[in-house]
């Protein structure tokens, strides 16, 4: 299945700097970006955007050339439409209202004169938006030569509706211009049954921890050679997708632990220890974005949320300070610096004072599987670094992640974690910036007090140091938990009780009743999904609701476009108490929205028990399922559900066949270095070893043996992740043959 990325040839990004007032666009087509390997970067002069040339969407017609001496007509058969917005859909005699699928079934004849002189000649169909008040607005044309009607009398098919016509600007630079990075990412996604030697491999590595009691620094698994290959700037990427594939298998915590164990036993000087960005620091890093977000919401929104409505002036360096910038006192006119200072300091003490307290009394509210981890990763540290001088170390290990790359950061920039939907203004994010720096200090149990060029932070230190015993409390408490009692289910992400997760305007569908004309089947209704309910109702202030308990639910899928003709659509499945199973389709307005609604729901119901196995991605309609073709409504489904995976991001449903194609492209990136490495060179080791043998007599033979040992366990791993590799690259390149094959046999339309 070839990605959908590109689905028309050109794809524009409109950018706008308010809520309605469209400033301009950037127009990129695939074969521009495709021939850079490594993408565009480059300033970009935006154009303007004009109404009658953003077109999206298809028209279904049949037409058909009459012949009837001396006169030549033209039957077209004008069917339905598929239109890429919002808006009434009119033809010349009648019109189809509310609807982005309008269906006419209408028959126009016209007489053609002139027909036998048709070169260069077109027939022209265009399709426009009635408006009561106001000009038409026009949703795009076709045109057909007249002399592709020559060739073939009849034609039936969808054809793609074209902009007006093109009247793109660049407006001379006036508009403006932005820098834009951009790589093509395309990728065919395979049946699962192709990934699976990869899944067993990756989860061999950590699936027995007790089989690796003392970790060496050069034991070689798949996930050491698949560090070795990532590169620095692909790390985090890679790290997201290990964390996203052993959460779904309910692995999270023995993966963290090998890539911890590893990354400690090979640090001799504690004060490096997971200071650079390993795939150890990353994944640690990725994880807690996972599983703890909810976690990071509850603790530190209340505060943020004040900071922004307060909107308070504080600034600490001398250098920095505007006295004009401050509220004036009557009488007295404006603050001295002095008076500025110590404004600032107890305002920021306030803050951090806030946040602190919120922090260090969130042990409860903390997701068992972070608090497992992190006593893990404590065990680990306290086995490397077991001397009294390094007491501090297992302390430090835990907070550099927990506050240094969890909570400071999420102060800093709020909107990247989504505490607010907008960034700060340059007042409210100096504040988060002070307080960032605070957290950040607190982290390091302030150790570094003093050492830096920002003397002018030096007030806040009292407040810094009396806050690491706190700290250092409530890290003892964080991994006082019992592992047994950590099922794996709940080492995956979930909502917290009586919250609104989510909301906003969908379009309901029935799936039960007889089957409804598409522009009356479906119905606008305001939606909200808590961690106990999913309702919807008219209208946000609607009094009445109806309501499916969040436990019920036991499937939450895609829907093909071609059950309905419709696109980003989805289905809720939930089963009554007599075992009845009953679904609701609902259309979003964009996949966006449908990525996060699904990402959502299946969040909301990843503990329910009855989760169903399968499911029918088509409809069932004329007495039989679109997508498998089954008469039998009861049937079991024909594709698989993601019921039993977890989603590791909000925004983005976790597609274990998606994310371990992602390893396989790093892995075929680096394969030449792996066999290189692990299977060129292995046989020239062997013989430097019995080389070495010969002219030192005094070389115990059991050494030599276990470096032989060595050396084939290395060649033994490597070969089987290259053979995997090559597995998949040959069934990749059966279903690129497949698809030519079927594309060179497909009749398109003239």
């Amino acid at each position: 299945m070839l990605s959908d990325l590109w689905q028309k040839i050109v794809q524009n990004m409109i950018f706008s700097f308010s809520h309605d007032d469209v400033i301009g666009k950037i127009s990129l087509n695939k074969e521009a970006i495709g021939s850079q390997g490594k993408g565009l970067d480059n300033w970009m002069n935006l154009t303007r955007v004009d109404p009658d040339e953003e077109v999206q969407g298809e028209i279904h017609l049949g037409l058909e050339l009459l012949r009837d001496p001396p006169r030549t007509g033209l039957r077209c058969h004008v069917i339905e439409a598929r239109v890429g917005i919002w808006l009434i859909c009119v033809l010349v005699t009648q019109i189809i209202k509310k609807t982005r699928f309008p269906h006419w079934d209408e028959v126009l004849e016209l007489e053609l004169e002139g027909f036998e002189e048709a070169e260069g000649r077109s027939l022209t169909l265009e399709v426009w938006d009635w408006d009561l008040v106001g000009k038409n607005d026009f949703l795009g044309k076709v045109e057909i030569p007249l002399e592709c009607l020559q060739r073939s009398p009849q034609v039936r098919g969808w054809f793609r509706l074209l902009p007006l016509g093109n009247m793109e600007d660049d407006a001379g630079g006036k508009l403006g211009a932005l820098r834009l990075t951009i790589r093509l990412a395309e990728d065919r996604i395979l049946p699962s049954m192709y990934y699976q030697p990869l899944i067993d491999l990756l989860v061999e590595s950590v699936i027995c921890p007790a089989e690796y009691p003392s970790l060496q620094v050069k034991d070689t698994t798949p996930l050491t050679m698949l560090e070795e290959v990532t590169t620095v700037e692909s790390r985090q990427d890679v790290a997201m997708t290990l964390v996203k594939i052993y959460l779904g298998q309910g692995l999270v915590v023995p993966f963290l632990d090998y890539l911890n164990m590893r990354e400690v036993n090979q640090t001799s000087d504690p004060n490096t220890l997971f200071r650079s960005n390993s795939l150890a620091s990353k994944a640690m890093e990725q994880f807690m974005k996972a599983v703890g977000m909810l976690y990071l919401h509850e603790v530190l929104k209340p505060t943020v949320n004040r900071i922004f409505d307060e909107k308070k002036y504080i600034e600490l360096d001398p250098c920095k300070i505007e006295l004009n910038r401050t509220r004036r006192i009557p009488f007295k006119g404006s603050a001295s610096e002095a008076e500025v200072r110590e404004s600032s300091l107890e305002l920021l003490r306030a803050y951090l004072s806030d946040i602190m307290d919120s922090i260090v009394g969130s042990v409860a509210q903390c997701p068992p599987v972070m608090r497992v981890a992190f006593k893990q990763l404590h065990k680990r540290v306290e086995e490397q670094f077991p001397e009294a001088e390094n007491e501090d170390v297992k302390y430090l290990a835990i907070s550099g992640f927990f506050f240094l790359r969890f909570f400071a950061p999420a102060i800093l920039t709020p909107k990247l974690f989504n505490l607010r939907d907008h960034h700060a203004d340059t007042r409210t994010s100096r504040t988060l910036l002070l307080l960032a720096k605070a957290v950040q200090s607190i982290g390091n149990l302030g150790l570094q007090l003093g050492h830096g060029k920002e003397q002018w932070m030096a007030p806040l230190h009292p407040f810094i140091l009396q806050s690491v015993s706190c700290v250092k409390d409530f890290l003892d408490k964080l991994i006082d938990i019992d592992n047994e009692n950590v099922s794996e289910v709940h080492q995956r992400a979930v909502f917290l009780p009586s919250v609104t997760v989510k909301e906003g305007y969908l379009h309901k569908r029935k799936a039960e009743g007889p089957q409804l004309l598409t522009r009356f089947a479906f119905k606008k209704r305001y939606f909200w999904l808590s961690s106990e309910t999913l309702s919807y109702a008219k209208s946000p202030d609607w009094q009445v609701r109806s309501s499916i308990p969040v436990q019920r639910i036991c499937a939450v899928e895609r829907v093909d476009e071609n059950a309905f003709q419709q696109q980003n659509m989805m289905q809720v499945v939930t089963q009554d108490n007599d075992g009845q199973l009953h679904t609701m389709y609902i259309l979003c307005k964009n996949v966006n929205a449908l990525n996060q609604w699904l990402s959502s729901i299946r969040k909301a119901s990843i503990y329910n028990e009855r989760m169903l196995p399968s499911f029918h991605p088509g409809a069932y309609r004329s007495g039989k399922w679109s997508c498998c073709l089954q008469s039998d409504r009861t049937v079991l489904g024909c594709s698989r559900t993601h019921s039993a995976v977890t989603l590791g991001d909000w925004s983005d449903p976790l597609d274990p066949d998606a994310e371990t194609q992602t390893i396989y492209r790093q892995l075929l990136q680096g394969r030449d270095k792996l066999r290189k490495k692990y299977l060129e060179s292995a046989d020239a080791e062997t013989a430097m070893d019995q080389e070495e043998r010969k002219h030192s007599p005094r070389i115990r033979s059991d050494g030599v043996e276990r470096s032989r040992n060595f050396h084939e366990q290395r060649m033994a791993a490597a070969a089987r992740l290259l053979d995997v590799v090559q597995d998949l690259e040959r069934a990749h390149q059966a279903f690129e043959r497949r698809e030519k094959e079927e594309a060179a046999n497909e009749i398109l339309p003239p």
